[in-house]
């Protein structure tokens, strides 16, 4: 007979706790013992709680190898067994009567009744496991988790997702807190209700004037807001949202100008000034482009029983010298030039060259929502969130690094396949192009995906920006990059000692070949990895999930309100056609081509609801659940906080000098997964 303490740690969260009885069964190198219940007087496992129980087993069951955990509702005498109800457990530490303690990492919930098996602290990957019980484990964990979380196809052409219906399908485990939940739904009720309230979500009709739009404007407004309220005009600042704003990835430089853009020396030379023509431009490097092309046909949406449309733009921006601004030089609405598809300037009439920049804001609205944000922020983290939770056990160490960044991901994609991108619901009720332009944006873009537009030191190198001043997406962003490929680099050192180590693991590189096939449909022209051969490789590839997961996620999602809460900025559809002839824009047509309230009222709405995290946060390298037990990772994430504490420093002290602060990408205020 041998002693052994065994303490559990219970989670804080709502509803942690349970009353159902708890025992564990050790399973040794000899054999496994009975399952020995963990029970003191009253009740054990409250939200929390550390707990200390002491178990004798009647045999020796040799070296500890795993340990079963049972779960099962208490039975109350004349009225049976209780419905079993859910327990979060942290973990358990197990104390043999010689040798050190054994910390037995969990962090999972435990629904009803049943039993779940765990592996000792140590992460692993599975050459490491050598005993066969520990190989078996790996792998029925696996096939548990592989039953539990399978693919279907939501809409051809799309990235894979999980097949379930509704978030109410999902376990405790990948599913929103209680108070996260419980937050999400106050947040939406009041902005719902307040709106309502002033009749503006049933208002089908035009707006009457800009200032008219100026009383909705006080609708939970933010600085940023106000900024975009008091300078969406000046074409500095529509200049400056290509870098800064929500969608700061199209923009590049331009090296020659494309033969369906017929810019000449005489329309741009009031911009370039004398001296200079465009030709010396483009060979100094200080043209750039925006080319809204893949707008181009796509369908169009019906707003209260009215078509609206869409354009394809091209705008073409001029970095001046020195700190000079960036500015807009040209702008062409379609894809095809000709007469009835002329150049805007800035030199022509007010109402023209607004309304151009305005189709341009519209299509950043069309081309973000639909791809930056959707696709590429929430589609692809639910393919990595899936993978790794069907290939990668509890053990493995790219388990333990990935799984925070996986966090409620899979749960937002529901709400937003039951809320947003549903007929009848907000992207269909209130966006120029509709569910069905969305679905056809996404398939046309999973054609174009390439590797290096989700890894942002090449992304930044192919469109050519590196040096572009007052781009504070790329200087953040590369900043952070580097913090997360530092930390990973350190953790992949630690289990991976060779390349050979890396194309020896079957579960990586099961996880990989998953994600290659479920996220971008095989296509092997994408760049996509679908094999890691070498430690340099992983290292990059696992940085790509984690920073997409969170910080380009943070910098595309979190600005959303702040660039729309002044419609004109950023209206999500357009009711009149893009004009084909300059000089007939007046007030009243701008006017009438943008959205109508309810259309406008919508959608703020919505994106002020996904701007803002409904509380249950943890920003990057936020990491309470601590998967890793061992020194060497421990040290890493240290290391890795106290960079990101860094950064942070640099970024505030940058801000104080900016009129216009560039926030998003401040480790605090960066979620460590797409989670919203």
């Amino acid at each position: 007979m041998a002693d052994f303490r065994v303490r559990v740690s219970t989670g804080k969260a709502f509803g942690a706790g349970t009353w159902d009885k708890v025992s564990v069964s050790i399973v040794g190198t000899r054999e496994e013992s009975p399952p020995l219940p963990l029970d003191n007087l009253g009740k054990e496992f409250t939200a929390g709680a550390e707990e200390d129980f002491q178990v004798t087993l009647p045999k020796d069951v040799g070296q500890v190898l795993l340990l079963r955990v049972h779960k099962a509702p208490p039975a109350l005498p004349l009225l049976g067994p209780l419905a079993p109800d859910a327990w979060f457990c942290r973990w358990f530490r197990l104390t043999p009567p010689q040798g050190g303690p054994l910390l037995f990492p969990c962090y999972q919930w435990l629904e009803g009744a049943g039993s779940l098996v765990l592996q000792e602290g140590t992460a692993k990957v599975s050459r490491a496991d050598h005993h066969p019980l520990l190989q078996q484990q790996r792998q029925e964990e696996l096939q548990a988790r592989q039953e539990m979380y399978q693919w279907k196809v939501y809409n051809p052409g799309w990235p894979h997702c999980l097949d379930k219906r509704t978030v109410k399908d999902l376990d405790l485990n990948i599913k929103y807190s209680t108070a996260k939940n419980a937050n999400f739904y106050l947040q939406a009720g009041s902005a719902f209700a307040e709106m309502k309230i002033k009749g503006l979500l049933d208002r089908k009709g035009l707006w009457r004037s800009l200032n008219e739009m100026k009383r909705i404007f006080n609708f939970r407004k933010t600085p940023a807001a106000e900024h975009t309220f008091e300078h969406w005009q000046e074409d500095a600042f529509f200049a400056s949202q290509f870098l800064n704003g929500l969608n700061p990835v199209l923009i590049r430089r331009c090296h020659y100008l494309p033969k369906n853009f017929p810019v000449t020396d005489a329309m741009v030379a009031s911009v370039l000034g004398p001296g200079t023509s465009l030709q010396a431009e483009l060979e100094k490097g200080s043209l750039f482009l925006v080319d809204h092309g893949i707008l181009s046909g796509i369908h169009t949406n019906v707003i209260n029983g009215k078509p609206q449309f869409s354009a394809a733009p091209m705008t073409l921006l001029y970095q001046s010298p020195g700190c000079g601004p960036l500015l807009p030089l040209a702008i062409q609405l379609s894809q095809s030039p000709g007469p009835n598809s002329p150049i805007f300037l800035p030199t022509d009439d007010k109402w023209d060259w607004l309304l151009a920049k305005t189709w341009v804001r519209n299509a950043e609205f069309s081309f973000h929502e639909a791809l930056t944000h959707l696709l590429h922020s929430h589609l692809l983290p639910e393919v990595f969130t899936l993978a790794t939770l069907r290939q990668l056990p509890h053990c493995h160490p790219l388990f333990k690094l990935l799984i925070p960044h996986t966090r409620y991901t899979v749960h937002i994609n529901m709400l937003a396949r039951e809320l947003l991108i549903v007929p009848g619901q907000v992207v269909d009720r209130s966006t120029g192009i509709g569910v069905e332009g969305f679905s056809e944006l996404i398939q046309r873009n999973m054609k174009q995906l390439n590797y290096s537009l989700l890894c942002l030191p090449e992304d930044i190198r192919t469109r050519g920006v590196e040096d572009i001043p007052g781009y504070y997406y790329r200087d953040d962003g590369m900043q952070i990059w580097g913090a997360v490929e530092r930390f990973v680099s350190e953790i992949i050192g630690i289990y991976y000692p060779s390349d050979e180590s890396v194309q020896d693991d079957r579960e990586l590189q099961a996880w990989v070949r998953e994600i290659f096939s479920k996220g971008f449909l095989n296509q092997e022209s994408s760049g996509i990895p679908s094999s890691l051969e070498t430690r340099e490789a992983l290292v990059q590839y696992v940085t790509m999930v984690i920073f997409n997961c969170s910080a380009k996620h943070a910098a595309v999602s979190a600005g959303q309100f702040d660039a729309c809460a002044w419609m004109p900025n950023l209206p999500p559809s357009m009711q009149l056609p893009p004009p084909t002839s300059k000089g007939l824009a007046t007030r009243e047509g701008f006017i009438a081509t943008l959205p109508p309230v309810n259309a406008t009222c919508d959608v703020i709405l919505a994106l002020w609801l996904l701007s803002k995290e409904p509380g249950d946060r943890r920003p990057l390298g936020t990491y309470p659940d601590e998967h890793f037990t061992e020194e060497a990772p421990r040290r890493s994430i240290a290391a890795f906080q106290s960079h990101l504490a860094q950064i942070s420093r640099a970024i505030q002290e940058r801000n104080r000098g900016l009129v216009l602060p560039y926030t998003y990408l401040d480790p605090p205020l960066i979620e460590n997964s797409v989670s919203i």
